[in-house]
């Protein structure tokens, strides 16, 4: 689980973990850290949701959802809920997709990792100058977007409660999201 140099690799790590981690988990490797969450109905159902939206306006190869990217940061490897790449987008030689190439994150919050999603997630996003990065919160019933990145932070946030729309016309992704079916947990 090394490279040459003896230090830990994320491909090494996720590697390691595609074989042990049991169904129905998802994993996210946080400033080198391991997370495994299980997928919840109220879970799927916020990112279906976002993921169905955003299919009204963009191809499927567009948008992805817990599918491995690497962020700034040691040891950040996320399979972030909601991942909308821009058009040019390529996978590496690796088969991996490059976070340069990421237009927009939405996170949807589980209990036991909710403080990576406010923390140090929100933080790689940010380094990543992904430009709208979204936490659906389903515990608190709201939803925080975060625009404009900016030396580690986003400089613009926005909260809406669920049941109202989250208003992105004026941001990349450039559309409104409907939170009114959006359940709480």
């Amino acid at each position: 689980m090394a490279d040459d140099n003896g230090e830990l690799t994320l491909d090494a790590l996720f590697e390691s973990l595609e074989r042990t981690t049991p169904e129905g988990y998802k994993v996210d490797i946080v400033e080198g850290t391991v997370f495994m969450s299980p997928q919840r109905d109220t879970h799927w159902d916020v990112t279906a949701d976002i993921v169905e939206q955003l299919r009204t306006k963009y191809p499927r190869r567009r948008v992805k959802s817990d599918v491995r990217i690497d962020y700034p940061g040691h040891l950040n490897g996320f399979a972030t809920d909601v991942t909308l790449v821009s058009e040019a987008a390529e996978k590496d030689s690796k088969g991996l997709w490059s976070c340069r190439d990421v237009e927009f994150v939405a996170e949807v919050v589980s209990k036991g990792t909710a403080a990576n999603d406010y923390g140090p997630k929100r933080t790689a996003y940010a380094d990543a100058e992904v430009p709208v990065h979204l936490v659906a919160d389903p515990y608190q019933g709201k939803c925080r977007l975060f625009t404009q990145p900016k030396a580690g932070d986003y400089l613009t946030e926005t909260t809406v409660a669920f049941g109202g729309d989250v208003d992105m016309t004026n941001t990349l992704v450039g559309l409104t999201l409907r939170t009114g079916e959006f359940p709480r947990d």
